[in-house]
């Protein structure tokens, strides 16, 4: 392996990142348009993502494990510390990823961080809903169990379900 095989591996895990930004996007839009039809498939499809970006990101630390070797560089060498190794030009092309691996994961935190707010409003409303209707609130445990058994939950309320119909 080589400096090439590992900024070929950074590259597709540069894609993955902007397909997962592209796919986390698209769920905040559902979310904030109210459009839960979608929701799931929207959640599988980054869900699936996160699976290949984990088996890269195995690649991508055995790829560096053996440039850090060929280099001369001790296994737990950072990319920063590859690249101050290399000769040019790939000092710059490693720099280039770190740096838009960097700028992606930012971006990956702040969009992670509103869908959890949008989530959790989302959440509050729903909430909010039942409590106006007479339902249980309090946890998200909160409702029937695979057998349909309201006795395990705790709270008072009513239950918007019969069993007797």
């Amino acid at each position: 392996m080589s400096l090439s095989d590992l900024a070929a591996v950074l590259w597709r895990q540069r894609e993955l990142l902007e397909r997962l930004t592209y796919r986390l996007e698209c769920e905040q839009l559902l979310l904030a348009g109210g459009r839960t039809r979608w929701l799931a498939s929207a959640t599988a499809e980054v869900e699936a993502l996160l699976d290949e970006l984990q088996v890269t990101e195995i690649h991508r630390a055995a790829t560096n494990q053996v440039v850090t070797r060929e280099l001369g560089l001790p296994p737990e060498a950072t990319l920063e510390d590859v690249a101050a190794a290399a000769s040019p030009p790939w000092t710059d092309v490693l720099l280039d990823h770190r740096n838009a691996l960097l700028s992606s994961s930012a971006e990956l935190a702040m969009m992670a961080e509103a869908s959890r707010s949008m989530t959790a409003a989302g959440l509050a409303a729903v909430e909010t809903t039942l409590s106006s209707l007479g339902g249980r609130v309090g946890t998200t445990s909160q409702g029937y169990d695979a057998r349909g058994r309201v006795d395990i939950i705790a709270g008072e309320g009513r239950a918007f379900v019969d069993r007797a119909l």
